[in-house]
């Protein structure tokens, strides 16, 4: 059975969108070498990305372009050559090289995806699905980066979750940015 871990960003006081859905914040284009090595490594380590609809269309959106093929060709390869899903009830195709739609029950389809998959699953942004499975059990791990900045308002990652969550932490990693990547899985 393959893994689903989490992957996002978070400003210090735990959102990881502004209430205008503003993601800014988390790239701020700091030079800090050892990030940026750590991101596209990251991005070119595979997996199968997992998506809501809000995020599916940013990335989309984005990654699909020729800027993000001039500003950051190795994530941008990456980020369109694995395979997508994308879980949303409205829109009707998802048009984004290697993307599946998927409309079904959400946990339903996770397990079918962690039993199916030919590698692990990766959610990446998705405040919403991480907020409805997390009392689900379905997600193995949770790789957080909290940023040094403070908006004040937005979106909280765990917004709407219905349970309380106990995790382990596994790991914590610290870039010249400020940036903090705290890793946590679920207990043994």
């Amino acid at each position: 059975m393959r893994r689903l871990k989490v992957f996002n960003q978070l400003t210090l006081d735990g959102y990881f969108a502004g209430r205008d859905g503003d993601l800014g914040w988390a790239h701020r284009g700091d030079a800090d070498r050892e990030w940026n090595a750590f991101v596209a490594g990251n991005a070119g380590s595979g997996g199968h990305l997992v998506f809501g609809r809000i995020t599916y269309e940013l990335m989309a959106g984005y990654w699909s372009t020729p800027m993000a093929e001039s500003a950051d060709p190795v994530v941008a390869r990456a980020m369109n050559g694995l395979p997508k899903t994308v879980f949303s009830r409205t829109l009707k195709a998802a048009s984004w090289q290697n993307t599946r739609l998927a409309s079904g029950e959400l946990a339903t389809e996770i397990r079918d995806l962690k039993a199916n998959a030919d590698r692990d699953l990766v959610i990446l942004g998705s405040g919403s699905l991480v907020a409805q499975l997390a009392a689900t059990g379905l997600i193995d791990s949770y790789q957080l980066v909290v940023n040094p900045v403070v908006l004040g308002d937005g979106w909280a990652l765990f917004e709407g979750a219905t349970r309380r969550l106990d995790l382990r932490l596994a790991d914590i990693r610290r870039f010249d940015n400020g940036n903090v990547l705290l890793s946590y899985e679920l207990p043994a």
